[in-house]
């Protein structure tokens, strides 16, 4: 992008921007709400023209886009969409076949060497696409990146037009990952994802080797995976070498220098206005107070760090309540002939902090509005405790305001006795401000409305804490602001999200909600994750790290110390003894499942070996080539150079595509039994 500009009715969106991705940049696009992040993408993507500059892409780089909005049509099952997102085999012959005549016409026409070494990469790219696109492009990955953003085998052959609208999204980043673009764009990609899913999706995007620009408002998901940060600031766009954290850094170190900058400019100009005050009335200084004068027209100024407005509250303090907060005893709940909820028994206690997980669709929402009393069981009782109010904060808050209401009349309906003077600073807290107030709901954007329904929240709390969702639609600093102040609630919370930093920060217990069940872990975030991936390798899990709730009741747990012999043999009659043909086959089986495992896992690790070495004979080649190139005595005749840097290109490809062979591989071994 160079001397790009953008305008909406008069508005400034981007004005002379100049971004250039190179490979290995893994570009986190940051800033408020409202500031142009998402329209930066739709620049990238062609999707919306610029009114200046321009936008280029090397010859033959495919661009891949995930927005936050998108129709999918049906009529087609969902592997056939993932493996439908990628040009077949015949397409890739004829790119081939143009890319040859258009090297050619470039040889022939003398060009530049630069437009020589992108058409001579470009058919070493499609040569080892069409060689391994059978590897590439299988079925197999097709079916692998689908189970990992957690879909399940039978829902492959369902038609698209079945599925909900976040998993219609999730069918779309499949394709897109499982397509290999060579950029990709990313608009909130997590958003639609449940822990377990980020969680694969963060280690495929560690290992994919191609440049990308995200947008996120997730701050752990972005440590991750970015090594570069595109700011949207108030001074203009700024670029920052690394992670958030190191952007974070960077920028506080930056206010200090100009503030120090500042500050001293002030005291050398005071300096210097006190000289020429003192002494403009004296001919002997006249000479010197002329030099002071215009040595002070010249003194430059500092524009200080420029802070942005950022939502900033407090909770009152809370009313007791008692021990018991919510009780759910036998909670069933169904919609139709689908059962979400069979049999829910669990207990919040006074303050907990209880995430509520689990993969979309599972019932999170569902059992969140059950306490709330949002939504009616349909068997079992939920119970609150003893002087407990709850206060609920919808994950669709807009379905909740009324459009019609100013954002005044909006805030104020909570409690009819809060003052005007009450009401209007806590708006003003959430950025609402002088005529701001007046507006009518229904113009407001997705985020100003989670702020009007946040401010509703503080205006009257409760001790019980319902929060679903509540980092949707708030921008990156928005959401840190909300983690540190809810840090601040002395009441109890239950609360579901997505949002990694908000669960880990925030709550002391885990619910995790799958299959029906909803499963307590004590601990935190990261207990529960270590315990799931113990699950998943198929490793004992922690003790005690999950268990039931329903089965974690003191009077339930305790067992007799001893038991006698007779009562033993009772409860668990000894296993039936085998015979010896039966011994003999079971011998012979599993001496079977070995040899059949050890010829599979023999292939495989000599694949891998094979693999290894091409590898590490392209690297030392590669190497041998750069000490050449950096020699300048290297290379007297400019064919033979230029044969090198083309050679150099053309291994770097394969290399690339050789090392995505070999994790293959050592995935399919990681998965033998």
């Amino acid at each position: 992008m160079e001397h790009v500009s953008l305008f909406f009715g008069g508005k400034r969106i981007v004005d002379d921007l100049g971004l250039r991705i190179a490979d290995g940049d893994r570009i986190g696009l940051i800033g408020p709400n409202g500031s142009g992040k998402t329209t930066i993408l739709r620049l990238m993507a062609e999707d919306q023209a610029p009114d200046g500059g321009e936008i280029r892409y090397a010859r033959g780089v495919r661009v891949g886009w995930l927005p936050q909005d998108l129709v999918v049509e049906g009529g087609r099952s969902l592997i056939d969409l993932v493996i439908g997102s990628v040009p077949g085999r015949a397409a890739l012959e004829g790119q081939l076949a143009q890319a040859e005549e258009s090297y050619a016409a470039a040889l022939e026409g003398g060009g530049e060497e630069e437009v020589l070494l992108e058409e001579a990469a470009r058919l070493a790219e499609l040569h080892e696409r069409i060689a391994h696109f059978e590897t590439l492009f299988s079925p197999h990955e097709a079916k692998r990146i689908l189970s990992g953003l957690g879909f399940e085998e039978r829902d492959f052959p369902r038609d698209v037009a079945e599925l909900s609208g976040g998993w219609r999204m999730r069918g779309v980043l499949a394709s897109l990952l499982f397509s290999r673009p060579e950029v990709m764009l990313l608009d909130e990609p997590t958003n639609h994802l449940d822990m377990p899913s980020v969680a694969w999706f963060s280690a495929f995007l560690k290992q994919y080797r191609r440049p990308f620009v995200m947008i996120s408002h997730d701050r752990e998901f972005l440590n991750e995976q970015i090594n570069r940060v595109v700011s949207l600031e108030v001074e203009g766009v700024r670029q920052f070498a690394g992670n958030y954290e190191q952007y974070v850094k960077q920028r506080a170190e930056e206010e200090i220098i100009l503030e120090n900058k500042a500050s001293n400019l002030e005291r050398e100009r005071e300096k210097t206005l006190q000289f020429i005050n003192r002494f403009r009335a004296k001919a002997s200084k006249a000479k010197a107070v002329q030099s002071r004068v215009k040595a002070l027209e010249k003194m430059e100024s500092v524009d200080t760090y420029r802070k942005r407005r950022v939502m900033s509250f407090h909770f009152s303090p809370t009313d007791r309540a008692g021990h018991e907060v919510v009780r759910l005893s036998g909670v069933r709940k169904a919609y139709g002939d689908h059962v979400v909820l069979p049999d829910v028994n669990n207990t919040v206690y006074r303050g907990d902090r209880v995430g509520i997980i689990g993969p979309n669709g599972a019932g999170k929402t569902t059992l969140l509005k059950l306490i709330a009393s949002e939504l009616t069981p349909d068997g079992g009782a939920i119970e609150l405790g003893h002087n407990v109010k709850p206060g609920y904060y919808a994950q669709h808050h807009a379905e909740l305001l009324h459009p019609k209401n100013t954002v005044f009349d909006e805030a104020s309906s909570v409690n009819r006795e809060l003052g005007q003077t009450r009401v209007r600073t806590v708006l003003g807290s959430f950025l609402f401000s002088g005529d701001d107030v007046d507006k009518p709901v229904g113009v407001l954007s997705g985020g100003e409305r989670a702020r009007v329904s946040l401010a509703k929240l503080l205006l009257d709390p409760g001790n019980l804490l319902l929060l679903d969702e509540p980092t949707n639609h708030l921008d990156l600093e928005s959401c840190e602001s909300l983690i540190e102040t809810l840090d601040t609630y002395d009441g109890t919370m239950v609360l579901v999200s997505h949002n990694r930093t908000l669960i880990r920060k925030l709550c002391t217990k885990i619910w995790a909600v799958e299959a029906g069940e909803v499963t307590e872990y004590a601990g935190n975030l990261d207990d529960y994750m270590r315990a799931w991936r113990a699950r998943l390798a198929g490793e004992a899990e922690p003790e005690a790290a999950a268990q039931p709730a329903a089965e974690a009741k003191p009077e339930e747990s305790k067992a007799p110390a001893k038991v006698s012999a007779k009562a033993a043999a009772k409860e668990e009659p000894p296993p039936r003894k085998r015979s010896r043909e039966e011994e003999k086959a079971r011998k012979r089986e599993e001496a079977r499942q070995r040899q059949d495992r050890a010829r599979r896992v023999g292939k495989l690790e000599k694949k891998a070996e094979q693999l290894l070495e091409r590898i590490s004979e392209l690297e030392a080649q590669q190497a041998e080539r750069n000490e050449r190139l950096c020699d300048p005595a290297g290379f007297a005749d400019e064919a033979e150079r230029f044969a090198t840097l083309t050679a150099l290109q053309v291994d770097a490809a394969k290399i690339e595509e050789l090392t995505a062979r070999w994790e293959t591989t050592q995935e399919q071994l990681e998965q033998e039994p």
